[in-house]
């Protein structure tokens, strides 16, 4: 087997016999990783406690047949505490793990960015450098376009024509004219789009004097775009909305 080194954020975790841990990891070299942390659930272990979500860290890892052998882990910014302390910042913090690993499906594929932008959101979480809901949604746009699903909320995103626009559509990929506007079309507040357009850009002063009722507005069609494209359920979205 061959020894490699990678600074990671654990995504998940998972039980293997009495005192071994699946630990998957977002690498910032080698993508997506699921290694094996060997005795890290006995109270005796030395690096169990940095293997939890959430924890960025300084892996060593010998290269396996199906899983990784986790050899060495040390600690580069434990961003587990803050998070998991608070219950809005958890909540928020989960949902950004759990796309990352949609996202990322192909495990040992490099995801450079992806690893980036989730290693720069779950920092701002644990610093409280803005409201929960913002960061949270400010990460799952900015991912999506680094997948390839940016979304659009000045020109239209099906045809181009200038903005802004009154109507969303999440199938289209964000604001529609009213020539492209399909059935059923959502009609936002004008402050929302511009919340929208503050949150993917990186504007944060318009985001953060944000009124409450267009961030509301606002989580509903992140939520709607990120698990269209994702074709799926997001589990722990549901339980961000009930904050």
């Amino acid at each position: 087997m061959s020894l490699y080194r990678d600074e990671a954020i654990v995504l998940r975790t998972q039980k293997l016999g009495e005192a071994d841990r699946i630990v998957t990891l977002l690498t910032r070299t080698h993508g997506k990783v699921r290694a094996v942390g060997k005795g890290v659930r006995r109270t005796s272990s030395r690096f169990g406690a940095r293997l939890e979500p959430f924890m960025l860290v300084d892996v060593h890892l010998h290269e396996g047949r199906n899983l990784d052998i986790v050899t060495q882990a040390v600690t580069i910014a434990p961003f587990a505490r803050p998070v998991c302390e608070d219950y809005a910042l958890y909540t928020a913090g989960t949902v950004m793990l759990e796309t990352a690993e949609r996202l990322v499906e192909a495990e040992r594929e490099p995801a450079t960015p992806q690893f980036q932008l989730l290693v720069s959101a779950v920092r701002s979480l644990s610093q409280r450098a803005h409201a929960p809901g913002l960061v949270l949604n400010a990460y799952l746009l900015r991912a999506l376009s680094v997948a390839g699903w940016a979304p659009s909320f000045t020109d239209c995103a099906r045809c181009g024509a200038p903005g802004p626009h009154r109507s969303f559509a999440v199938a289209q990929g964000g604001a529609v004219c009213g020539v492209c506007r399909p059935p059923g079309a959502m009609a936002p507040a004008p402050e929302t789009f511009v919340l929208l357009a503050g949150l993917l850009s990186g504007e944060w002063e318009p985001a953060d004097a944000s009124h409450e009722r267009h961030r509301r507005e606002a989580d509903g069609l992140v939520a709607a775009f990120v698990q269209f494209h994702l074709e799926r359920q997001l589990r722990s979205l549901r339980l961000v909305e009930r904050v």
